[in-house]
């Protein structure tokens, strides 16, 4: 993506953007015809996601 996200209030935009459209692609899924793939791209989703709030979280402990 982009640039840095510095604001917390960003950051929390960013992470609610990412798990909706996590959310998306989920529900989009057909599980009759759904392949590894499909199964591993959303492990990678959740993964990312998962990366870049602790990297958030670092933020938020550094900034109190």
């Amino acid at each position: 993506m982009g640039n840095a996200v510095s604001d917390q209030n960003l950051q929390l935009t960013y992470l609610k953007t990412r798990l909706n459209m996590f959310l998306e692609v989920l529900e989009a899924l057909d599980p009759e015809t759904a392949e590894l793939e499909d199964i591993d791209r959303l492990i990678q989703m959740i993964d990312d996601l998962e990366m870049k709030y602790e990297r958030f979280k670092k933020d938020w402990e550094k900034s109190r």
